[in-house]
């Protein structure tokens, strides 16, 4: 395996949602409205390859489309508009993203494909067309390479090339591609510091850091 994919995914959200576990009588199912990804060479230099993002559009169980949170917009800068420039159904969106790996295993900061396959798929009615093996939590990679947990247990995506104090071109947080860049930045790093070997991002699936 010569590159591994970065990724990132925005998931509908309303005030309070979180600390309710979006529980709330009129919070909006967490599905997704936004995928980024990057992907990074295993070989010489670790270099960025290639990166895109994708709008999905947000449906409910009903098939209807669902509307934007202001908290939402607010925070991801996410309108209605761009949805409806460039939003995407979420069969054709993943297929795209699948598309793009190109077989390559798949890391988030964290398990974002619960939300970006389990929890819109399950929503949508569709199977899943990337199997959960292809999906592996980026904190482990940190863990591998000499981070102490309780560190990694602290930090978030949006922040992570800055903890490591990586130079960057401007990343905005709660976009999927600029979080998805962060969480590649930083393992680009520590990958060439030579703290992490390459083949620990060919094995996603759960088990003792490489």
């Amino acid at each position: 395996m010569d590159s591994a994919i970065f990724y990132d995914c925005e998931f509908l959200t309303a005030p309070g949602a979180p600390q309710r576990f979006w529980c709330g009588p009129c919070d909006p199912d967490p599905v997704i409205a936004q995928i980024g990804a990057v992907r990074l060479g295993l070989s010489k230099d670790f270099p960025i390859l290639e990166a895109a993002r994708w709008h999905v559009l947000p449906r409910g169980r009903d098939g209807a489309r669902l509307p934007l949170d202001p908290l939402f917009v607010r925070l991801t800068g996410i309108t209605e508009a761009v949805l409806d420039a460039e939003g995407l159904p979420l069969a054709e969106a993943l297929g795209q993203l699948d598309t793009f790996a190109g077989g390559a295993p798949f890391w988030s900061w964290g398990k974002d494909e619960f939300n970006m396959l389990a929890i819109s798929c399950y929503v949508a009615g569709i199977t899943p067309p990337i199997p959960a093996t292809r999906f592996g939590n980026a904190a482990r990679l940190l863990l591998a390479a000499g981070v102490p947990h309780d560190e990694i247990v602290q930090l978030r995506s949006d922040r992570l090339a800055d903890h490591f104090d990586i130079a960057h071109t401007p990343l905005r947080g709660h976009d999927a591609l600029d979080d998805a860049k962060s969480v590649a930045f930083t393992l680009q790093h520590l990958l060439r510091d030579g703290r992490l070997r390459s083949d620990a991002l060919t094995r996603p699936v759960p088990g003792d850091p490489a």
